[in-house]
């Protein structure tokens, strides 16, 4: 291989390993509210920045609008997504059924060992300060949430992927810039120790319909408290 296709092929990776680096920082700064819904992004100003070609930022721009946090509008430009009541119903509606999927799969294929560790991260949920305080139950991400350990020993890697890399991301952003919703946090954990128990069992019929219902549930109780103040609730689940 001739050293020209070698220099071209190591330049390659460098703009793809950068363009990641950007992609996840540009990604934690619209989870967080740093770039706020709505704001539209500047891309000269996004690579002078981070120091990068238009063509490493557009890759990493590429990346966010795959998972749904900006959209690209004709003659407007790239913007982040904006919050909508209409739009997190719909994450938890489709949440209700691949769960629930997740569920069933991970009731035949979890470990005996997976679901202590599950029972152990509920422990420490109840034991977090902002569940103790009265303030809320909002989870992790990663390892850290009781959803995604689900969805990961279901054994599916579509599920993981659509869940994951894609649904859940968008769903962060409401849970950090909307209030935490104290209300509904005593009961959510309740219901998660009751599915814990329905995989535990092997009874994954019944582990479905209780993670069908508990998103429902948290469904339902958004819509009842966002429709009167849509600007601090939030949600637990």
């Amino acid at each position: 291989m001739s050293s020209s296709i070698l220099t071209a092929s190591a330049d390659a990776a460098a703009r793809e390993t950068r363009a990641e680096q950007v992609f996840h920082d540009l990604q934690r700064a619209i989870i967080t509210g740093e770039l706020a819904a709505g704001s539209k992004l500047s891309e000269p100003a996004l690579a002078s920045r981070y120091g990068i070609s238009r063509g490493t930022l557009r890759a990493a721009l590429h990346r966010l609008e795959g998972h749904r946090l900006v959209v690209r509008e004709a003659h407007i430009g790239t913007r982040v997504v904006t919050l909508e009541l209409s739009s997190l119903i719909e994450l938890f509606q489709i949440r209700e059924s691949l769960e629930g999927l997740a569920c069933r799969l991970a009731a035949a294929r979890m470990p005996a060992s997976e679901v202590a560790s599950l029972s152990r991260l509920l422990d420490q949920h109840a034991e977090s300060t902002d569940f103790t305080a009265g303030r809320g139950y909002c989870h992790q991400e990663g390892d850290f949430d009781f959803h995604y350990r689900i969805v990961q020993a279901s054994g599916n890697a579509a599920l993981t992927q659509m869940l994951g890399d894609g649904l859940y991301q968008r769903l962060r952003i409401y849970r950090v810039q909307l209030a935490a919703d104290a209300g509904r946090a005593p009961q959510a954990m309740i219901e998660h120790r009751r599915i814990l128990e329905a995989l535990a069992a092997r009874d994954g019929e019944l582990a479905e319909i209780l993670m069908r219902r508990h998103i429902a549930t948290s469904r339902h109780h958004i819509e009842r408290r966002l429709s009167t103040q849509p600007s601090t609730e939030g949600a637990s689940s």
